[in-house]
């Protein structure tokens, strides 16, 4: 699977050339290499949500993928993953590389670094100090176990169903605002914490839910993880005991 990027609102934000280096000269380097190669049996691309732009509500494949505006750095990496995924595409078609691509929807889970609400809102709480939530805390999110991810990536790399294609990776039942979240993070831990609200000028994602329904049907994907279940793992990195 390729899915070195450089990735992190922020991150993005202040490396917007570097991001568009990285995510296609890497994948360009990986397909290349296993087109000269010879014999592949599968090369997985890691895209991402990001290409349904600011509204996704039950996203599906199918649907037209929205570029932001030229000269908004919150948008060069999902211009470069739509691009690693056409990238992909052609080397299937052209050369006959079996290709697929993966679009993760708000991955977490123990071990996460980087940038992300989850982590954010976790390392807040453990230090006792306020949970920053950006803008109004309104904004969707449906959230991903890591757990289920690796499911997904697992089956995309089995399956011959998944060449040439590309598919969702989410879990729709995990949908939750991102306030919301915040409080519940809390709860969880057992905590009494204070939000704060910061103020961000750049463009934000406000609906972000995926459809999956493509993977169950050609993968037999399904996320099992439930949320409460995921956040309850994730600071302490403990194995979850339960899949429902």
């Amino acid at each position: 699977p390729i899915l070195a990027s450089i990735a992190g609102v922020g991150t993005v934000l202040s490396n917007p050339t570097r991001t568009l280096d990285v995510a296609l000269s890497g994948t360009r380097n990986v397909l290349e290499a296993a087109r000269r190669a010879g014999g592949c049996r599968r090369v997985v691309t890691f895209s991402t949500s990001e290409v349904y732009g600011r509204y996704a509500m039950n996203a599906s494949e199918s649907e037209v993928t929205p570029i932001g505006p030229v000269g908004e750095p919150r948008w060069s990496y999902a211009v470069a993953k739509v691009a690693t995924e056409h990238l992909a595409h052609a080397y299937f078609t052209e050369f006959g590389l079996p290709t697929a691509s993966l679009r993760p929807f708000n991955v977490y889970g123990p071990g996460q670094v980087g940038e992300g609400a989850i982590h954010n809102f976790v390392r807040d709480i453990l230090a006792g100090r306020a949970i920053t939530v950006n803008n109004d805390g309104r904004q969707i999110r449906a959230w991903c176990y890591l757990d289920d991810m690796v499911d997904g990536t697992l089956l995309a790399l089995e399956q011959d169903a998944a060449i040439g294609q590309a598919f969702n990776i989410g879990n729709p039942a995990a949908t939750i605002t991102v306030l919301r979240l915040a409080e519940l993070l809390a709860r969880l831990a057992g905590v009494s914490v204070d939000i704060a609200f910061r103020r961000r000028d750049y463009p934000d994602v406000e609906v972000r839910v995926p459809n999956i329904d493509k993977a169950r049907d050609l993968l037999g994907f399904e996320p099992k993880v439930r949320l409460e279940t995921g956040l309850a793992t994730t600071p302490t990195g403990t194995p979850h005991d339960s899949a429902v």
